[in-house]
């Protein structure tokens, strides 16, 4: 087992034009989605990728929004709990799922095709366009030890 290092470096600092821009698509990415479902596609892909900075974010926002305790404990089992979830989300989960996953199976054709019944192309697009901005905070997140709690960029 490696030694963490207590070094890391802070990306807002020592590479802010990289930062800002992924604020900016940031912005943009969730356009049109509804709120509640942002935070849904947001907490599971952080609960795949095991980004404690995230999910704790996200799962605030959240609640802020109404979402209900039940709902947020349930997300990381969603295809078990389903009558919590309508098919829309459902549909927006599995995408999560496997374009966060995108090694294992590479966007099934039937899990887009679900996705793409569900949604218009217009609303499909921002889908995954929030699906691959919450992946890349991920990284950020999980890359820079960036911890719960502590909402500062800097």
């Amino acid at each position: 087992m490696s030694t963490p290092t207590k070094r890391r470096v802070k990306l807002p600092a020592l590479a802010p034009e990289f930062y800002q821009a992924l604020l900016a698509l940031d912005e943009q990415s969730a356009i049109g989605i509804d709120p509640l479902l942002a935070h849904l596609v947001r907490i599971r892909a952080s609960q795949l990728n095991g980004c404690a900075y995230c999910l704790d974010m996200h799962t605030l926002d959240a609640r802020h929004e109404g979402e209900t305790e039940q709902r947020l404990h349930l997300v990381a089992a969603w295809r078990e709990a389903g009558k919590f979830f309508t098919p829309r989300e459902q549909a927006a989960l599995a995408l999560t799922e496997a374009i966060t996953l995108i090694s294992v199976d590479h966007v099934p054709d039937d899990v887009y095709a679900l996705a793409a019944e569900q949604y218009d192309d217009k609303e499909l697009a921002q889908l995954i366009s929030l699906i691959i901005m919450i992946n890349a905070w991920n990284r950020v997140g999980v890359t820079c030890r960036l911890e719960p709690g502590h909402y500062s960029p800097s």
